[in-house]
């Protein structure tokens, strides 16, 4: 007989009973990773550059409102003015021929600009008649002044008083970029005449957007997301809205705006002047004009289809192991250039390469802060930074003069985004290079969306050192690569201190929900001052008297 060997009288072997082994709960894990809320979602909505996208690295209210004070400083895009004092407005002054006041029309002309763009000169007098404008033009065409002079003009002339939270014109855009943009390019006409104006975006600090509607302002720039989350805490009112502007229309519906954008119409009195501005009319756009605009003058300047009198197309078809020596060498250039790529990964790759390569260059997308790309752009305004690394999402913030090439490292998804990019250059008047790269397999598809886009160009084979890449403007760079001390310097920030921007808390919550700033740290600041303040304002949002009259429709 065999003898039997049980199991449970088995030799401890070293290895321990199952029920005495030590338990691993999956929240007792060691970290090898970042926590998953930090790592980079790669979903198509993840380079979403809109005013709805959250601060990631401060905790606090106090941390994020610092580093949203830090934003609301930007280098300006306005130009540089062509007079220090007043100067004499001439006979054949194309403004001053539009009915526009003279105070105006000077500040114009001491920056240089004298003679109005076609959408100007087609939309201006509708909108001075107080009539509703659909105007359909591409990015650069000059539409800012075509609905900005028209906007300030009426105000001015309707003399209405400003009163707290209750601007009297509204001017929505779907980016900050965008909005601090119109706000650069207004500013000095609406100060000019004695108006106030004031920007709202996500990503800038909400003390200051407060305190500036407490004051009372007469035109509110904003994009949809802060702007309900500013209806919502009751920081705004519509109700004395009497001229509205939505600028880039197509950009805030294809950016998934629609229900903000009919949320913030819905509020405002139905009997305003509405001028909607967009490049196309799909996407529910059209809805949005059937809806809420009144037999609207229409005025369309251009066509879908790209300026071949003022830009220089190249299609470049290339192997994939060229890629990065072409781009370095077409980026490597007198003037400033946006090259475009899908994502923000590629960005920074494609930003660190053309670096070591000797090309000053750095990337923009939804990845960084508002403070981080404000200072990107700001670099890129001011000539510091020559070469912008940009997703498509992020260049529609980009409303620089004077760039000289758009390069397309990866193709656009269709012929609407190739005209978006290539509408980078050549801006009002100027002339500008577009340069696409493509790799063998994407022949079709780029020979495709050419013809759509209205160009009668085909697909050229390049390599490095060739004489049509030289015909773009292209040289070879140093090789030596930019340190990176000398990049950080460039975008760095100033560092945060844990006080809040307005007090020793920040802003702080009110009784009737949103925020309140502070203004001290004592006891008694908490109560609202209305007695030392001697404007009828309180610190707290909509604690005045909400009735009284609706204000002048003009």
């Amino acid at each position: 007989d065999r003898p039997r060997f049980d199991r449970d009288d088995r030799g401890d072997r070293g290895f321990q009973r199952r029920d005495d082994r030590p338990r691993f709960d999956r929240d007792d894990r060691r970290s090898f990773d970042r926590p998953r809320f930090d790592r980079p979602r790669f979903d198509r909505g993840a380079d979403r550059f809109d005013d709805r996208s959250f601060d990631r690295a401060p905790v606090s209210f106090e941390d994020a409102e610092a580093e949203r004070m830090d934003a609301d400083t930007w280098t300006k895009a306005t130009r540089k003015s062509v007079s220090d004092g007043p100067v004499e407005i001439a006979a054949d002054n194309g403004f001053a021929a539009l009915g526009l006041p003279e105070r105006v029309v000077e500040r114009l002309a001491r920056d240089g600009i004298t003679t109005p763009f076609p959408i100007q000169a087609a939309t201006i007098p509708d909108a001075l008649a107080g009539k509703d404008v659909l105007g359909r033009g591409q990015t650069g065409s000059g539409k800012t002044l075509a609905f900005g002079l028209p906007v300030i003009t009426r105000l001015l002339e309707a003399g209405a008083t400003r009163r707290p939270r209750r601007p009297h014109a509204l001017i929505l855009t779907p980016t900050r970029e965008l909005a601090m943009q119109i706000s650069d390019a207004l500013e000095p006409l609406v100060h000019v005449v004695g108006l106030r104006h004031k920007l709202v975006a996500g990503g800038l600090s909400y003390t200051t957007q407060i305190n500036a509607l407490n004051k009372g302002i007469d035109i509110l720039i904003a994009t949809p997301g802060r702007l309900n989350d500013l209806l919502e805490r009751g920081a705004v009112e519509m109700d004395d809205i009497a001229i509205t502007v939505l600028d880039e229309a197509d950009h805030m519906a294809e950016m998934g705006f629609m229900a903000e954008i009919t949320t913030t119409l819905d509020k405002i009195p139905s009997d305003g002047q509405r001028l909607l501005f967009s490049a196309t009319l799909d996407r529910g756009i059209d809805d949005l004009v059937a809806k809420y605009l009144d037999e609207p003058v229409v005025h369309s300047t251009d066509d879908a289809t790209a300026s071949v009198e003022t830009m220089e197309h190249h299609v470049l078809l290339i192997d994939p192991q060229h890629k990065k020596v072409i781009t370095a060498e077409v980026a490597n250039r007198e003037g400033r250039t946006v090259v475009f790529c899908r994502t923000k990964l590629g960005a920074d790759r494609i930003a660190l390469q053309l670096r070591e390569q000797g090309v000053m260059a750095a990337a923009l997308h939804g990845g960084l802060n508002q403070g981080q790309r404000n200072r990107v752009l700001g670099a890129f305004r001011d000539g510091t930074l020559p070469v912008l690394v940009a997703t498509d999402v992020a260049a529609r913030g980009i409303h620089v003069d004077d760039v000289s090439v758009v390069l397309q490292v990866d193709p656009p998804a269709d012929h609407k985004d190739y005209l978006h990019r290539s509408g980078r250059t050549a801006r009002a008047g100027d002339r500008g290079t577009v340069v696409t790269l493509a790799l063998p397999h994407q022949r079709r598809t780029m020979e495709r969306q050419l013809k759509e886009a209205g160009l009668e160009i085909s697909p050229v084979r390049a390599t490095p050192g060739d004489a049509i890449i030289a015909a773009t403007g292209a040289t070879t760079p140093s090789g030596v690569a930019i340190a990176e001390d000398e990049f950080q310097r460039l975008i760095a920030g100033p560092k945060h201190h844990r006080r809040g921007p307005a007090g020793p808390r920040g802003p702080r919550q009110g009784p009737r929900g949103g925020f309140r700033p502070h203004h001290g740290g004592g006891r008694d600041d908490r109560r609202g001052r209305r007695g030392d303040r001697g404007d009828g304002l309180v610190s707290r949002w909509g604690d005045d008297e909400r009735g009284g009259r609706r204000g002048a429709r003009f």
